[in-house]
């Protein structure tokens, strides 16, 4: 009995501990990704070359790389290295990437 309530209580850990790194993950909508799309295809960005940067989720963007607002989407859009990806303006992390 009590080896079932300490595997019980390590799975409630884990599964606690699931839900909190869930609750940090972003999740853009197919929508905004839409309105970016859109967006970037009339409003042609110049692509910023940055050597050494990987753009993946959670990377941060340098200062020196120009946030453009998207109307009515939360994240700001940037291309860099030829890629589109929208990144949160507070904390200038990447949020997406867009293919």
């Amino acid at each position: 009995m009590k080896r079932y309530l300490t595997s019980a209580a390590a799975a409630i850990v884990l599964l606690g501990g699931a839900g909190v790194a869930l609750a940090d993950t972003i999740v853009v909508q197919p929508e905004q990704e839409t309105v970016v799309r859109e967006y970037v295809k009339k409003q042609p960005l110049a692509s910023v070359n940055l050597l050494g940067v990987e753009l993946k989720l959670g990377s941060p963007v340098p200062d020196k790389v120009e946030l453009r607002e998207v109307p009515n989407v939360k994240y700001r859009v940037a291309v860099i290295n030829d890629q589109t990806v929208l990144v949160d303006p507070d904390t200038r992390q990447i949020v997406e990437v867009l293919h």
